[in-house]
């Protein structure tokens, strides 16, 4: 028994643990290794793969997800409750890793790269620009997922009017994604040897200065998940549980933080006393739509890329890049490498010029980051559900359980 949970473990984590070695591999023959840069091809293949593939991916993915809904309605539906339910607790774990980067540098090295010279545009043209795209053949570029994505919802809600998943049009989007979706599995599965030779180039340029923040950058947000976990998830818990909340909060949160599933949420939620049509809509759309986690993360990488290319995280483009960061984490968890096609916008809209550079970054951070991030994810369906319920079952929902359970 012990072995087969040994060998799952290994299956489920093989990514995680071979990009960790690819990684380390590459930081070790970048400082040991002075020509360490002629491994950059290896990078470079990896990167242009993902390119070609993530950009039809954002398209097919997210008008797919639109047009095999049930219904326009509850298209519009869902993407609303997407940014009004979950978005508040996001934008809070979102502001506490600002503030602690902003008294805790993420990169303390000298800037590594430029950004990339860029016109000043007036408030019309940033508004053309950040959703559209003059011409048909330029929406289909690495450099355009933003108006890539508005351009995917569009064609989505277009199938819905058409008759949605009835329509053919839509199981195309469905079949189409599916494949691309395996497409990337099997790229994966390069990207080891891949981030190997980016590292390795990478370490090789900028030597100590680029290590020392990046881990600088993972151990932060190990230590801010496992806090907000014990000190925040405590607040959330007593607001929506009233009086000794708190103690039952954290005598079920240790499992869906380890197992992080649906169905081991719903036991959890169960035993604490939550009502089964609250745990029907929560959890299952937690799963996917409430991201504390992931928006932590987006600021660890939005403030490490700011310091790369030498920008000032306190200006007005960090703060547009924190919110764009922020709404991809949630609106975009929900769609099939949707954590990947955050990563893209952020990156296109910010290092057009650099893309190449500033993508795997961000994407190796987030890989990196990813078992916390998930751990904080899945925890917080858990504590959601106690907010939830305070204001469909009352205030006292809680203590009507444990003065039934005194009785039992």
């Amino acid at each position: 028994m012990a072995n087969n949970k040994k060998g799952s473990f290994l299956k489920n984590n093989w990514f995680f643990f071979t990009m960790i070695l690819g990684i380390v591999l590459g930081i070790v023959v970048g400082f040991a290794w002075p020509g360490a840069g002629a491994l950059e091809p290896l990078g470079t293949l990896f990167i242009n793969m993902m390119f070609c593939v993530v950009v039809p991916m954002v398209f097919f993915s997210i008008s797919s997800s639109i047009a095999n809904m049930k219904s326009a309605k509850r298209a519009g539906k869902l993407m609303g409750t997407t940014v009004l339910t979950f978005m508040v607790t996001t934008i809070i774990a979102s502001v506490i890793m600002y503030v602690l980067v902003r008294f805790i540098p993420i990169y303390t090295g000298e800037p590594a790269f430029e950004p990339g010279a860029s016109e000043p545009m007036s408030a019309g043209e940033l508004i053309v620009g950040f959703f559209t795209k003059s011409d048909f053949p330029e929406l289909w570029s690495r450099r355009s997922i933003l108006q890539l994505i508005v351009a995917g919802i569009f064609f989505g809600f277009g199938v819905q009017m058409c008759g949605g998943p009835e329509t053919k049009v839509a199981a195309l989007l469905e079949e189409i994604t599916n494949v691309l979706m395996k497409v990337i599995k099997l790229i994966s599965f390069y990207a080891p040897i891949g981030f190997f030779g980016f590292f390795a180039a990478l370490v090789s340029a900028h030597g100590a200065d680029f290590v020392s923040s990046y881990a600088r950058a993972i151990i932060l947000y190990y230590i801010v998940a496992f806090a907000y976990m014990f000190l925040i998830f405590p607040l959330y818990a007593r607001f929506g549980g009233g009086k000794g909340a708190v103690k039952v909060m954290f005598q079920h949160l240790f499992r869906p933080a380890a197992v992080a599933t649906i169905p081991t949420n719903m036991e959890v939620s169960e035993d604490t006393g939550i009502s089964k049509d609250v745990t029907d809509i929560v959890l299952p759309m937690g799963a996917t739509m409430n991201m504390d986690g992931s928006g932590m993360s987006a600021i660890i990488k939005v403030a490490f890329l700011f310091g790369m290319f030498g920008m000032d995280f306190a200006s007005k483009d960090a703060l547009l890049a924190i919110v764009v960061a922020t709404v991809s984490s949630v609106a975009m968890s929900g769609i099939p490498g949707g954590g990947g096609t955050g990563e893209l916008v952020l990156c296109s809209l910010f290092f057009p010029e650099q893309l190449a550079i500033a993508f795997p970054i961000a994407q190796a951070i987030g890989d990196l980051v990813d078992p916390p991030a998930t751990m904080v994810n899945a925890a917080g369906d858990y504590v959601a559900s106690f907010i939830v319920s305070r204001y469909n079952d009352g205030k006292d929902w809680l203590q009507k359980k444990l003065r039934a359970d005194s009785k039992n």
